[in-house]
């Protein structure tokens, strides 16, 4: 198999068979501080498909992060075939104010594609354009629900090619959701450059959950081994199938007040269901949540004040005939069983 040429990224070069961190400049800061995108490369030796795997595009989504560290500490990356970018954080000043937004208030994930001139997100996102996406065959963006909402593991995608579906089923997240893109996405910019993405969502904002970790770093390296860049050794095998919904809603609160709930993620309802209580804060008054639609928990709110109409259960409705709950155990079951991580891997 013929050897790779360097890879050129910023104003440098990386060799076949050597890795290396590459600090590509976004600003200034107000402090006089040069802010950076960092991009760790590992260009492996022989020739392969790019892939990208991003983080913290939302300051506070911090579980990517754990799980892009993880990835670059395995041993499978010492015989890459092709090239991983690995960009653990992409909003490095909302990760260091742990804020999901840019000093401004800009959603980073609603400016791309971003420009030369403009705010500091429309370049951010132009830089990530240029020096990422356009020099990738595939990516997978790491993301966790926002600060008091949790997330069930879970792979977004709006495929454009039916390999895109195969790469989200072999990354094996307890479910696949098909999701339209959204105008000033990554997803929907890079899926212009013809550079679909895998949207793992898992967790809480600001919050470690080590399930969702494992899931993440496990699907990766499935994905990584189905484009042939990495040798079996050391990948999970999928031991069941992720179930498929195409359709999803947020059942929300009928009340303000003080949520309890009886339901959380993974677990299926049924019509009719009472998946939690509204009460008021004086004891009198409690009003169920009840659900209207039948299907799977995928995301729920975890802060137990709540308005009227705030999101308080995701449901994603699916046609699976076997129990999803049962599924979901079932992989839960699986990563329990892999090796666990020393403490100071987890904190």
């Amino acid at each position: 198999m013929p050897i790779q040429t360097p890879f050129e990224i910023g104003t440098e070069k990386i060799d076949p068979g050597t890795r290396r961190t590459i600090d590509l400049p976004v600003s200034m800061s107000s402090a006089h501080n040069p802010v950076t995108l960092p991009v760790h490369v590992v260009h492996g030796r022989r020739q392969g498909p790019t892939i990208f795997v991003s983080a913290a595009i939302h300051g506070d989504e911090v579980i990517g992060v754990e799980i892009v560290r993880r990835l670059l500490r395995t041993k499978n990356l010492d015989r890459l075939r092709g090239t991983l970018l690995a960009v653990p954080i992409v909003n490095t000043l909302g990760f260091m104010s742990h804020s999901r937004y840019l000093p401004d208030r800009r959603d980073l994930n609603r400016c791309f594609p971003g420009g030369t001139k403009g705010a500091l997100a429309s370049r951010l996102a132009n830089l990530f354009m240029n020096e990422i996406v356009r020099k990738s065959d595939v990516g997978i963006d790491l993301h966790s629900a926002a600060i008091h909402r949790a997330n069930l593991p879970q792979i977004r995608v709006t495929p454009s090619k039916p390999e895109t579906m195969d790469l989200a089923k072999c990354f094996g997240a307890p479910i696949i959701v098909t999701s339209k893109v959204r105008e000033g996405s990554l997803r929907h910019s890079a899926q212009k450059e013809e550079v679909d993405i895998l949207l793992y969502e898992a967790g809480e904002g600001l919050r470690f959950d080590e399930f969702a970790v494992r899931a993440g770093v496990s699907g990766i390296l499935r994905v990584m081994h189905r484009l042939e860049m990495i040798t079996s050794r050391g990948v999970p095998a999928l031991k069941t199938h992720s179930i498929l919904a195409k359709t999803s809603s947020w059942l929300r609160a009928p009340e303000g007040g003080l949520l309890r709930t009886y339901r959380t993620i993974g677990e299926e309802v049924s019509v009719g269901d009472v998946v939690g209580v509204v009460a008021d804060p004086f004891g009198q008054v409690e009003t169920e949540v009840v659900a209207t639609e039948a299907g799977l928990i995928i995301g729920r709110a975890t802060l137990p004040v709540v308005n009227e109409g705030d999101a308080v259960f995701h449901i994603a409705k699916h046609g699976q005939n076997r129990s999803a709950e049962d599924k979901i155990e079932s992989l839960m079951d699986q990563l329990d069983a892999e090796p666990l991580f020393d403490e100071d891997e987890i904190i």
